[in-house]
């Protein structure tokens, strides 16, 4: 049962206070790995072969030490607890993907579109200076439901299998992946290690996340049978369950063509529905908290049956 207090507390936190607005420990961790990518990357002429040895090193390095630190910190005999609490809260960012949505949302509510390109370029990494109000309510959609396992479901997933040393080795993880996991010239090598990790520390919770979406939509065959049979033609093997059921769940026509750094990606539909609005980008958000809700539910059941 202390697990799931833990759980409840850290969401509460979250809840009251959100992301730390100056100083968050990942935006930190995100300037080491960039100093960490500067002495490591090596000269251009380095082989595929080294540059992925390097990028395998650049992750032993960042990941290994903080885990490692979290795990003697969470066994401290007084402070532990409050340790591990606190660093659960620190890696949960249920608060700000909602805000950061429903900011893009008012912005459209508004009719200010380019406001609206704006706030959406934060949270996405396509292109958005061409984006109307539907590219930027998919763009949103998409993000809300993808980053409901990356910022919530995963770090929950963790710190319930293993503790403060799980939820921060997955975070920290998921963190590289976000900086390094381009199959682009630069990182395709270099950051191989980062996004396999992230494929795998992600493949469990990213099927709970899915199944979550399942079980609470309208329409469960809909969200099952878009899972089934649109995820595995997907280019991310975690996020396609994700977002196909998400589309599903909420009867939205989701994927499509897509700008990533000025070239057009045809990615496969998703969902089936309609073309997703301003309005849809709440229904997200309340898919994502709804869940949330599911979670903590299912947590502090599984809490008292082995209490």
């Amino acid at each position: 049962m202390l697990t799931a207090l833990l759980c409840l507390g850290a969401v509460l936190l979250d809840q009251r206070w959100g992301e730390p607005r100056r100083w968050h420990p990942l935006v930190g961790f995100g300037d080491l790995a960039r100093r960490v990518e500067v002495l490591l990357y090596g000269p251009p002429e380095l082989n595929d072969a080294a540059r992925r040895t390097r990028g395998v090193v650049a992750v032993i390095v960042l990941l290994v030490p903080f885990t490692v630190a979290a795990a003697l910190l969470a066994w401290l005999p007084l402070i532990g607890v409050i340790v591990a609490l606190g660093l659960l809260y620190l890696a949960i960012g249920a608060r700000s993907l909602a805000e950061h949505a429903q900011a893009v949302a008012a912005a459209l509510d508004a009719g200010d579109v380019p406001l609206a390109r704006k706030k959406v370029a934060m949270i996405v990494s396509r292109d958005t200076d061409d984006l109307d109000e539907e590219g930027i309510s998919r763009a949103t959609v998409e993000s809300v439901l993808e980053n409901g396992c990356d910022a919530i479901f995963g770090a929950l997933f963790w710190f319930v299998i293993a503790g403060a040393p799980g939820v921060v080795l997955y975070r920290l993880a998921n963190t590289l992946d976000a900086m390094w996991g381009y199959r682009n010239a630069r990182y395709v090598h270099f950051g191989w290690a980062a996004a396999r990790l992230d494929d795998l520390l992600n493949w469990l919770p990213a099927r709970l996340t899915a199944l979550s979406y399942v079980t609470l939509a309208t329409r469960p065959a809909l969200a099952w049978r878009c899972w089934r049979e649109q995820a595995p033609g997907w280019k991310s093997p975690n996020a396609g369950p994700v977002m196909a059921a998400g589309a599903g769940a909420l009867g939205l026509a989701l994927g499509g063509p897509a700008c990533y750094h000025g070239a057009w990606q045809d990615r496969l539909a998703l969902g089936e529905g309609l073309a997703p609005r301003a309005e849809d980008i709440g229904r997200a958000v309340k898919l994502t908290q709804r869940a949330l809700w599911l979670w903590l539910g299912v947590i502090a059941l599984g809490g008292w049956i082995l209490a």
